[in-house]
């Protein structure tokens, strides 16, 4: 098999990021894409959990296991499959069960911090950088947290105000510098979807 070709996807909460990941992967096609989450990477929190916008910062580097993410990207160009975490939100807990992952052709790899992560960025081939205006990337996640993770409204603007802006503008924006590609709004989304979609047709 081909050596796997792996493409950061970054940028803040809320950014498009995952959007862009998802639709990438749908045009491209199960049999030739796969998308690995940074949120699978979370550290369990459970012991340390106390409340909806408590004092936990998921937004730090320190919260995500990027040695393990960092292994199984190496794992995965040597034509191996891993066994991806997962961390289950309600809970907070990284959960026994595993998702396995097979090597494909393009592999995305999701997330806010992963071009923070030295080790992580060792082992991509490039990446994008979705640079979004902060009112729309909490508009965003305030309706994801909300709506798929059970959260309060004032719990999610808590958070952003004290962890997830300070966080963004001292470890996520500055990694900008690391992608080849950065998109700063929808009209460059759409090219960068169908400049990525034209590059990596299989």
């Amino acid at each position: 098999m081909e050596r796997p070709y792996i493409i950061g996807v970054a940028g803040g909460s809320g950014s498009g990021k995952t959007y862009f990941a998802r639709e990438l992967h749908r045009i491209l096609g199960e049999h030739h894409c796969t998308i690995l989450y940074q949120d699978n990477y979370y550290i369990d929190q459970s012991h340390r959990f106390d409340g909806d916008g408590g004092s936990v910062n998921f937004d730090h580097p320190s919260s995500l296991d990027f040695d393990l993410l960092a292994e199984g990207l190496a794992l995965l160009k040597q034509g191996k499959s891993i066994e991806v975490p997962i961390y289950e939100f309600a809970t907070h807990k990284r959960l026994q069960k595993t998702i396995t992952c097979e090597p494909k052709k393009i592999i995305l790899v999701d997330g806010i911090l992963i071009l923070d992560s030295p080790v992580v960025r060792a082992e991509l081939d490039e990446a994008v950088f979705f640079d979004t205006p902060e009112e729309l990337r909490f508009k965003r996640r305030l309706e994801r947290d909300v709506v798929e993770r059970g959260r309060t409204p004032d719990g999610v603007k808590k958070q952003f105000d004290l962890q997830v802006r300070p966080m963004h503008d001292l470890f996520v924006q500055p990694s900008k510098v690391h992608a080849q590609t950065v998109v700063c709004d929808l009209g460059e989304y759409s090219e960068a979807l169908q400049a990525f979609t034209k590059k990596l047709c299989i």
